[in-house]
């Protein structure tokens, strides 16, 4: 049977037809492993997209929960938010804005929500020296408690509301 020469350093080897498929499946599959698990990083090292989950009713229950022990006393029973909370207080900063349609929240990218819950709104959206009276969750809520949250705020929208927050989040690089 005939073969395919291969060179190797300080010998010649011969690699027979079924050999060198073998061996290009194994080259082929180890390289689609390493470029699959880069494809959830960017070159900052953060993990693939956030994907809320309006259409899970366990998500959807822990995450009305977590609202109502971590975000409700600031953000309102009813997502309502602060009174006048497009207005700076007496020491500059933003009252909690609401959560339903009549806010802001539905206006930025899944991702974005979720950077300014886990590590605030400062370092989410790169604000040097903005105050804010919204705590960081990282270290109090997991991520999937974070997703969870999110996910309840996001049902509790309108269709239209949700149709034009998912085109934002499209904009920004993620389909759902």
């Amino acid at each position: 049977m005939l073969g395919v020469r291969r060179r190797t350093p300080n010998r010649r080897r011969l690699h027979t037809p079924d050999q060198v498929t073998t061996l290009e499946l194994l080259r082929t599959g180890a390289l689609a492993a390493c470029l699959g698990a880069l494809a959830g990083c960017d070159a900052s090292g953060s993990k693939a997209a956030v994907v809320l989950r309006t259409d899970d009713a366990r998500i959807l229950a822990t995450g009305q929960s977590v609202y109502q022990a971590h975000c409700a006393a600031c953000h309102g029973a009813r997502l309502e938010g602060q009174p006048r909370w497009r207005e700076r207080d007496a020491q500059g900063r933003m009252p909690a804005p609401p959560h339903d349609a009549t806010g802001h929240t539905w206006h930025h990218p899944d991702q974005l929500l979720f950077d300014i819950t886990k590590h605030g709104v400062a370092k989410a959206a790169k604000l040097k020296g903005y105050d804010s009276t919204m705590p960081t969750y990282d270290g109090v809520l997991s991520d999937a408690e974070i997703v969870a949250v999110l996910s309840w705020i996001k049902a509790q929208w309108p269709a239209e509301i949700r149709k034009q927050q998912e085109e934002m989040n499209v904009a920004a690089g993620r389909k759902q």
